[in-house]
């Protein structure tokens, strides 16, 4: 495991995860199936981009959002890991492309979303892969005791009957104790194998504040000084008319639903990631999985 080691060093510095990372990275090299219960920010990622890296063939990500596969993409890149992602922002011929490379070429992490997984297009050249293991982010979207429970996260064991002799990886830092059992009955696997952290996180607390005005306590609660914030609301409407509000005042904002055209949505993110934006007003459509170190 002395490469394992070497890889951790190199892209996790934090040492009070590193052990355990290890203990999953070695159980997913060894092909088997498990269940891994991180914190936000516990570095699940690395437990299947760093097998990716060191074993033949090539990790496909299954991701509930664009927004994520986007970020993780992008970043994989810049430290010259040839991976790629696949949604409907792209055409059909580049699709093609994407999945030549996943045969023919080095790609190592390919990124899809659940219902990806029907088409005929991607299942043909998924047969002609030479799969490392499976990896299924946010998996507590599979299980029907899950908050956001996705009916074509229940397709993704089907990829077993075309390849059988493939391992999984589940990732997520929500999970009760029927849904960690839910999510590897899903995934129907081959035995039950969790390895979990606590999700207690030292750096975050959380408030409640009752106040007659809640645009006036979030004014006094943000800066104009740069600083990065994401601000959760339930409609498109709020969305658009908190982000107008907060400009008016000074503040550099923007916002960001599902409404909104690939195209901007991608750009919207990259502004905001690149600190060009402070200040993102945006539904549940946004932040998931999101590697930003000052917000």
């Amino acid at each position: 495991m002395q490469n394992i080691d070497k890889l951790l060093l190199k892209h996790w510095k934090h040492k009070k995860f590193r052990h355990l990372q290890k203990e999953i990275i070695k159980k997913v090299i060894n092909k088997e199936d498990i269940l891994a219960l991180l914190p936000t920010g516990g570095g699940k990622s690395l437990c299947f981009q760093l097998p990716a890296i060191a074993m033949e063939g090539i990790c496909i990500v299954i991701s509930p959002l664009i927004a994520l596969m986007q970020d993780q993409v992008t970043k994989l890149k810049s430290l010259g890991i040839i991976s790629a992602y696949i949604n409907s922002t792209l055409k059909k011929r580049e699709i093609d492309i994407i999945l030549d490379n996943c045969i023919y070429g080095k790609t190592k992490l390919l990124y899809v979303s659940p219902e990806r997984l029907k088409s005929k297009l991607f299942i043909e050249r998924f047969k002609k892969m030479n799969i490392s293991f499976i990896a299924v982010d946010e998996a507590h979207c599979i299980s029907q005791w899950g908050y956001d429970f996705r009916p074509s996260y229940l397709n993704i064991a089907e990829l077993r009957k075309i390849k059988p002799n493939i391992g999984f990886i589940a990732l997520t830092a929500t999970a009760t104790p029927k849904v960690v059992i839910d999510i590897q009955n899903k995934l129907l696997f081959k035995k039950h194998n969790t390895v979990q952290k606590s999700f207690y996180r030292h750096n975050l607390s959380y408030r409640v504040i009752r106040s007659d005005s809640k645009l006036d306590i979030l004014r006094n609660n943000l800066s104009k000084q740069g600083e990065s914030s994401i601000i959760y609301v339930r409609s498109r409407r709020k969305c658009v008319e908190i982000s107008e509000y907060l400009n008016k005042r000074g503040y550099n904002s923007t916002y960001y639903h599902a409404g909104i055209n690939n195209k901007q949505r991608k750009q919207i993110q990259e502004n905001w990631i690149n600190n060009k934006t402070n200040i993102i007003v945006a539904t549940n459509a946004f932040g998931m999985g999101i590697d930003k170190a000052n917000v």
